[in-house]
């Protein structure tokens, strides 16, 4: 079968050591994820998409909705606190973990077994405690993959398994209401279709037809509000996309570190058996490595993040493991155990070190800002005074330690813009507005905003920053140059799509669709 021959079919027990393994590296992994979500700061990805989650929509400016949709779920059971938001996080390799279970055991349960307890000691299972758009996508698209495996391997010996591809389709779908890298392993099913699952077709068009409505919601959203997905994902990240020999051997040291020299240097030392693997575990060898290929060929104009890449992780060490001798199997085991291990004691170490100590990094001024934003809130928050950051990553940060929302003032930048849905700016015309920055501002920059302007300094851990009050707030003026500006910038998409809202639009200009 080409779907997922095994070496040697194994419904025996599991042994006692390899079962103690995995129950061990489970609870283990878990309890220090939930440590790390304890005790780090909040990160300002993290406050953005809790403050998506403030605001409750099907959509948002950057990415679809399902992480806000996470954060929504666990905000409800549990409040605000760090590691509440993060709860998903510290299960969420368990539930990759069950899926390869689900999809491999029933040929080989030794060799699932192992796929299972070889993912968990990967280090970046123990570090990725954050809650991220990744999150979700990672999980959803583990168990497309798990049911279309099932799929395929009962429809090959003759009986259709429509539930299977159905479930394979719906997981497939709430991935893309995660994160866009979803259509990565879309592509990697047509792949597999197109070349060795053509007789199955029905199969393939069932799992299309029950992806749709996750495609519909996501275009009715962008339908609604100005495309700014497509606008973003599209066109405005890439403007300044240009080729660089850096930006690829960037991703194969990404690739290096997490698929893990260990690894790496198991597979060169058995790269036969992997060689016929790829012949004959065809489907697995697609979803694994044709989303490598992409991000290869992307890596030429864009950098490649290593978190794009975790959603096909468990794939290649399903690969890896299942044709990878068993003797050797030990031995990945140990190598995986060390590398771990020194991952923990840097992490251990660090987090003995004190702030003071990171003085001269040259983010410091990030690690303040993250670490004591309730100070910096409290010294520069007044009553009556309208708290504003100078980026989106910041204002988050200050907004989840304030407890209210918190805008930023200016252009801001072509990420994170939910600002420019959310944000009625005319509602602090006349207001005072304090602005929070890192930096200084220039010259002139603020005063043709307000009537009186006057700036100066706070200093939170020996690290100063700069603030910056605003009296007598013209909006009127801010529109002209600034809104007026952004719309020119982000909202000009191409006249043949058709548009049925834009709040930002309307708040401008009173319609759906403003002239640059």
């Amino acid at each position: 079968m080409p779907v997922l021959p095994a070496s040697r079919v194994d419904h025996a027990r599991l042994g006692p050591e390899l079962v103690r393994w995995l129950w061990v590296v489970a609870l283990a992994s878990v309890g220090f994820r939930a440590w790390l979500a304890a005790v780090l700061p909040m990160t300002g990805d993290e406050a953005l998409f809790y403050w998506w989650a403030r605001f409750p929509d099907y959509g948002y400016y950057d990415h679809p909705p399902m992480v806000a949709w996470w954060i929504m779920g666990t905000r409800a059971m549990f409040g605000d606190a760090a590691w509440a938001i993060r709860l998903p996080m510290l299960v969420l390799p368990l539930g990759v973990g069950a899926a390869i279970w689900w999809a491999w055991a029933p040929v080989d349960r030794t060799r699932a077994a192992w796929a299972v307890l070889l993912y968990w000691l990967m280090p970046i299972n123990w570090l990725n405690a954050l809650m991220t758009t990744d999150s979700p996508l990672i999980l959803f698209a583990a168990w497309s993959v798990a049911a279309l495996m099932r799929a395929e391997r009962q429809s090959a010996s003759g009986r259709m398994a429509w539930g299977a591809y159905a479930f394979s389709g719906v997981a497939i779908g709430l991935a893309f209401l995660s994160k866009y890298f979803a259509v990565l392993l879309g592509l990697a099913y047509l792949v597999y279709f197109a070349g060795w699952g053509r007789a199955r077709w029905r199969g393939l068009v069932l799992l299309v037809l029950c992806g749709v409505p996750a495609a519909i919601v996501n275009l009715m959203w962008n339908l609604d509000h100005c495309w700014t997905n497509i606008m973003f994902n599209v066109f405005n990240r890439n403007e300044d996309a240009d080729f660089g020999w850096d930006k690829p051997l960037g991703y194969l040291l990404t690739l290096v570190y997490l698929v893990t020299p260990v690894w790496l240097w198991y597979a060169w030392r058995a790269r036969a058996a992997l060689r016929e693997s790829l012949r004959g575990q065809v489907l697995l060898a697609c979803v694994a490595l044709v989303p490598l290929a992409l991000f290869a060929l992307m890596s030429g104009r864009k950098v490649i993040g290593l978190h794009w890449l975790l959603a096909f992780l468990p794939f290649v060490t399903v690969l890896l493991t299942w044709r990878l001798p068993a003797d050797r199997l030990a031995g990945v085991r140990r190598g995986l155990a060390v590398f771990l291990g020194l991952h923990l004691a840097i992490v251990v170490a660090l987090s003995q070190t004190s702030l003071t100590q990171w003085q001269h990094f040259k983010h410091y001024k990030r690690i303040v800002e993250a670490v004591r934003a309730p100070e910096l809130v409290q010294q520069v928050a007044a009553p009556g005074v309208v708290l504003m950051g100078h980026a989106y990553s910041a204002a988050s940060i200050y907004g989840y330690a304030a407890g209210q929302h918190v805008p930023v003032f200016g252009l801001g930048s072509v990420h994170a813009r939910q600002d420019d849905l959310v944000v009625d700016y005319s509602r602090f015309d006349g207001r005072t507005i304090r602005v929070l920055r890192t930096s200084a501002p220039a010259p002139g920059e603020y005063e043709p905003y307000f009537h009186a302007v006057r700036t100066w300094q706070v200093v939170q851990d020996g690290q100063p920053f700069h603030v910056v009050e605003g009296q007598g707030f013209r909006f009127d003026v801010y529109r002209q140059q600034v809104l007026n500006e952004v719309n020119r910038r982000y909202y000009a998409f191409p006249a043949w799509l058709p548009v049925r809202g834009c709040v930002f639009c309307e708040r401008l200009c009173g319609a759906a669709r403003c002239a640059p």
